[in-house]
Formats: C-alpha cells, sequence, structure tokens
C-alpha cells in the first residue's frame, strides 16, 4: 500500500504548523515545510517558525535550507519536496505537508509541469518587443498558441509565452496545471473565523515585535537581507528594513505588517477555497486533532 501524503493548509495565523506536529505523532509521519519564507536561514521571528522545541521530536524538512540572499524557486522545490516525500515513505512513515504558499503546495502535490526558460532567448524577444510592439507580438503568439495569445494581457508575458514555445516546441497553455495529485494526497484546511484572525494576526505580530523581530532584521540586514529578491520583501521583514533605513517609525512599519499579514491572509484563503479537494476543519473546534486524524485515516487508507 501507497501512504497517502497528507496537506495541512490554510491561512497565516491559523494553527497549521502546530496541527502539523500533531498529525506526525499520531500517525507516525515528519513535516515538509510548505511556506516559503520558512526556507530561510535566520528568518525564524517573523516567520513564526517553530522552534526545535515546538518540533516536539518531529522531523522537519525544508526549513533553514537557503540563505537570505538566494531566491526561492518553485521548481527547485518541487523536485526537493518530492525527493523528500519519496524518502519518508520509503521509511514507512506518512509526510506531512504544511503550509500556506499556494503554489509550493501545488508544486508539491499536483502534476505540475514548469514550462523551460532561457535567459538569452527571453533577451532576445524582449528587444524584438520593444522594436517591433506588443500588437505584432501577440498575432505571432497567435499563431502558435492561440489559447495564451486570448488570456495574456501584458507584455511580460507575451514574452514568456513565445520564450516557452520556441525552447519547447509546445504551447505555453500546454504547461498549465490540473488539479490532479501526483500521489495519494489528503487534503485539509483550517477554517477560520475572519474577525478573530483579524485580531490573532495583530497580535501576533506585536509579539514578534516584542520578541525581537527588529534585532533579527538588523541582523539579516548585515547578511544581505536587502540583496534578497525574496526575502527582502517578506512580511515584517521589507517594513523594518524601512526602520533600520529611518524611513517610517517603528510604530508604522508595525501598523503597515498588520494590515499587510491580513490582506496576506485574504488571499491564502481565496486560493485554497478555490479547491475543491480541500476537506475544511474549524480552527477552534474541541478535538481538532482528533478530527484531522480521523479524516487522514478514512481518506488515506492508514491504520
Amino acid at each position: 500500500m501507497t501512504l497517502p501524503v497528507v496537506a495541512v493548509v490554510g491561512p497565516t495565523g491559523s494553527g497549521k504548523s502546530d496541527l502539523g506536529v500533531a498529525l506526525a505523532q499520531r500517525l507516525g509521519g515528519e513535516v515538509v515545510n510548505a511556506d516559503a519564507l520558512q526556507f530561510y536561514r535566520g528568518m525564524d521571528i517573523g516567520t513564526a517558525k517553530l522552534t526545535p522545541a515546538e518540533r516536539q521530536g518531529v522531523e522537519h524538512h525544508l526549513l533553514d535550507v537557503l540563505d537570505v540572499t538566494e531566491e526561492a524557486s518553485v521548481a527547485a522545490y518541487q523536485d526537493d519536496a518530492r525527493r523528500i516525500i519519496d524518502g519518508i515513505h520509503d521509511r514507512g512513515r506518512v509526510p506531512i505537508l504544511v503550509g500556506g504558499s499556494g503554489l509550493y503546495v501545488r508544486a508539491a502535490l499536483d502534476r505540475l509541469e514548469f514550462p523551460p526558460t532561457d535567459p538569452s532567448v527571453r533577451e532576445r524577444l524582449e528587444a524584438e518587443l520593444a522594436e517591433g510592439g506588443a500588437a505584432a507580438f501577440r498575432e505571432r503568439l497567435r499563431a502558435v498558441d492561440p489559447a495564451s495569445a486570448a488570456r495574456i494581457g501584458d507584455d511580460r508575458r507575451l514574452v514568456r509565452a513565445l520564450e516557452v514555445h520556441e525552447i519547447s516546441g509546445r504551447p505555453f497553455s500546454a504547461f498549465m496545471p490540473r488539479r490532479e495529485y501526483h500521489r495519494p494526497t489528503v487534503q485539509m484546511g483550517l477554517a477560520v473565523d475572519r474577525d478573530l484572525l483579524r485580531d490573532r494576526l495583530a497580535q501576533r505580530v506585536q509579539v514578534m515585535v516584542r520578541d525581537g523581530l527588529a534585532e533579527e532584521v538588523r541582523s539579516l540586514a548585515d547578511s544581505g537581507l536587502r540583496e534578497g529578491r525574496t526575502a527582502s520583501r517578506a512580511l515584517g521583514y521589507a517594513q523594518f528594513l524601512q526602520v533600520l533605513d529611518g524611513s517610517v517609525t517603528e510604530a508604522a512599519a508595525v501598523e503597515d505588517t498588520i494590515a499587510a499579514t491580513r490582506r496576506f491572509a485574504k488571499r491564502q484563503l481565496t486560493w485554497f477555497r478555490g479547491d475543491p479537494r480541500v476537506a475544511w476543519l474549524d480552527w477552534q473546534a474541541d478535538g481538532l486533532v482528533d478530527q484531522a486524524v480521523g479524516l487522514a485515516r478514512r481518506s488515506g487508507d492508514l491504520s
């Protein structure tokens, strides 16, 4: 029997990490991180990364694998996550995928193929676009990929679609993802009370500041945080870099971080609500862990 992947998804602040640990303990599993910002070494407070003690002896994978100067790659993550999931299965254990970065979750779970890229081809196409204009480019794309030509509205994606066709010989639209699992999966989401979550996120940011977020950002700035294309834009980190630069006050950075975190949680809910395969559990239900374990066992044929 092939053990399923158990995935725990939902918005930031909903309790995914704690549930992931509890499921791993009950099901004999190991956690695979699917939060793109928890890849980064040193980004601990601002990403609410579980401490080693909070992991309660459960093995966690794909935490602290990148320096802040490195750029996260969904395609690279897919390779790493699937290799790790295979290894967990080979040990007779259950992979517990935990995170709220929607595209990374799909990369790990779904039949999702990433189109090829070639910087030299892209650079040439960008020059041709600048010379010939978007209308001519759209006609070129319509000749080889009418579905993409009808859907794409901006110049950058026009270039990308023609780049993919030139490299692969396949239309860009052929690489669109399908909601089809790569291997057996049980996907559960934490359903939240939005008003309560808004309050919790505000409190969470305040606790992060109290616990030393500013000092963490200052230390990471010395390690190149500003040069990191992904890490430097992270919630809280971008705002507190501005504090270091003297362009905003700490109070303003806190308020901006709270507002941005709330917007991010709303986008996460929209993303995961759009997937009909997610089974939703009340984040504050009595016996939440028992419910989640029961769902995993019923859906995944786990003993």
